[in-house]
């Protein structure tokens, strides 16, 4: 048999396949009607391990494991078309998002949580998103956290990513503690400058300090001085502060260009990251949920089952639709071994209909942590 022939004995056979599929989904929708009016879950995981079993079997050793996911797919796509049948009014998720505030604009005056000093990063990009801010500054991000959580602050900023040096971690591993909400975003050009005190010289320096991320964005000046010691202060300015109150003459600070004028500090060196593309994401939290204009990129957490696929799972649920998903990122579960919980980052609008009939699905499993909808200012 030739390969035209070949290829159209495929063509019909995936003919019959489409037919069969429309079937399929057709019977599916009447599953969903009966589920709507007795009340059921759409997932039943008994249900499809069943089937999964019984297909593999069919279809032989050789293609059993082809055919787990064939059908592993056809059960998301079945479970979905479930989905989108059935009324999201009941859905916490659905009310939430249809309740929120759809706000105009951040308010100019209020009151925001930064963790560090005057003239950190952070402040920075608060000034990005409010007007005139009535900031307060905090130790650590656990404080910007709980000051939102307190209602001490009524917003809170905390960097999350950098182009960079990667993910803030200890970020990551407190959004998980506390409730809150992503109203807006901002990305900040970041330019790290070597500072001292007056008179101090290059050649001077045996210490070097600054936080843990504007030090991995600068690694290559670090290696290049390596009798320079690394000290990790919680904040850029926080320690620009402190060189300039030292009163040492062989120690200098990475910090913002702003906190040479701050704190009387001589600027040894500019542009000190190793890369001038370095930018670093901000997010600005609140205890309530607001929805803003132009609320392009929702962030949620997923607990997945420590199981095959269960990644590939979610992942499909986007990809299926054509939805971007920008940013992944995992943390360990404390007290479990080797189980981790997932962010997301995805790039659509809240208001769409199909990415909350996904992100309701997720909500019906389980597995869902929303924490926001919202735009990302440049």
């Amino acid at each position: 048999m030739g390969l035209d022939e070949l290829r159209k004995k495929i063509d019909d056979i995936d003919d019959e396949i489409a037919e069969l599929f429309c079937r399929r989904m057709k019977t599916v929708a009447a599953v969903a009607e009966w589920k709507r009016q007795n009340n059921a879950a759409v997932y039943s995981g008994s249900r499809e391990d069943d089937i999964l079993s019984r297909v593999s079997a069919a279809c032989g050793d050789e293609l059993a494991s082809y055919a787990r996911v064939l059908f592993s797919t056809m059960f998301e796509l079945s479970r979905s078309y479930q989905e989108s049948a059935l009324p999201h009014e009941g859905s916490k998720l659905f009310k939430l998002i249809e309740s929120a505030e759809r706000c105009g604009a951040l308010p100019e005056n209020a009151s925001v949580a930064c963790q560090g000093t005057e003239g950190a990063y952070s402040q920075q990009a608060c000034l990005k998103l409010f007007p005139s801010p009535d900031i307060t500054f905090f130790q650590s991000f656990e404080d910007v956290f709980r000051a939102v959580d307190s209602g001490e602050c009524q917003y809170g900023l905390l960097p999350i990513e950098n182009s960079s040096a990667g993910s803030v971690i200890s970020v990551y591993n407190l959004m998980n503690r506390y409730n809150f909400y992503i109203v807006q975003g901002v990305r900040l050009k970041i330019d790290h400058c070597l500072l001292a005190p007056d008179g101090v010289a290059h050649g001077d320096i045996r210490e070097v300090v600054s936080h843990e991320q504007a030090l991995a964005q600068c690694s290559g000046f670090l290696r290049k001085n390596p009798q320079i010691k690394v000290t990790v202060f919680e904040n850029t300015a926080t320690a620009a502060k402190y060189v300039a109150e030292s009163g040492r003459r062989d120690i200098a600070a990475i910090a913002a260009p702003i906190c040479s004028q701050l704190y009387g500090l001589n600027v040894l060196a500019e542009k000190l990251q190793d890369s001038d593309h370095n930018f670093t994401r901000f997010i600005c939290i609140s205890k309530t949920l607001g929805i803003y204009p132009g609320a392009n990129k929702i962030t949620f957490i997923a607990t997945l089952p420590h199981s095959p696929g269960a990644l590939y799972g979610l992942i499909s649920k986007f990809a299926h639709r054509g939805i971007n998903i920008s940013k992944i990122e995992s943390r360990p579960i404390p007290g479990k071994d080797f189980e981790f919980i997932f962010y997301f980052d995805v790039e659509a609008p809240i208001d769409d209909k199909t990415v909350q009939g996904i992100l309701i699905q997720l909500e019906n499993e389980g597995r869902l942590t929303f924490l926001g909808g919202y735009p990302e200012k440049s």
